[in-house]
């Protein structure tokens, strides 16, 4: 598992990964998402974007299983912050009320209840789930 750094136009480097599609790689997405905000000094977002990339990773690792899955996060504004996995599955995610017995099918609740915003990109090889994290704004 190698790390890269991409400058961006905007000045604000990417820091991206990949790795297995298996719920285990969330805790390398985690360290990746907790580098990148320490270098941009934005640690009182680790939380958060933690849990959602945590999510992400559980909900590809679901649904899209086999082909790795590629990490990303970026910063497209100074105190704005967007976590991204990309995955080999062109179905996009469907948020669903979970009933209260349901033991899976919260994820996206909790994204959606943490970032600022957050979506799909389909992509050639599958698509790309996004959520933005705004200096503890949530969405």
């Amino acid at each position: 598992m190698t790390m890269t750094v991409t400058p961006r136009p905007t000045g604000h480097p990417g820091y991206s990964e990949t790795l297995p599609c298996d719920p285990r790689s969330a805790s390398a997405a985690r360290r990746l998402v907790r580098v990148a905000l320490a270098v941009w000094g934005l640690p009182e977002l680790a939380g958060d974007a933690g849990l959602v990339v945590t999510e992400l990773v559980a909900n590809a690792a679901r649904h899209a299983r086999g082909r790795p899955v590629r990490v990303a996060v970026e910063r497209p504004a100074a105190n704005r912050v967007r976590v991204s996995v990309a995955d080999g599955s062109k179905v996009p995610p469907e948020p669903r009320q979970p009933r209260a017995d349901d033991e899976r099918g919260r994820g996206l609740v909790l994204v959606n209840a943490l970032a600022a915003g957050w979506g799909t990109e389909p992509l050639a090889t599958g698509k790309r789930v996004w959520a933005e994290l705004d200096g503890g704004r949530r969405g």
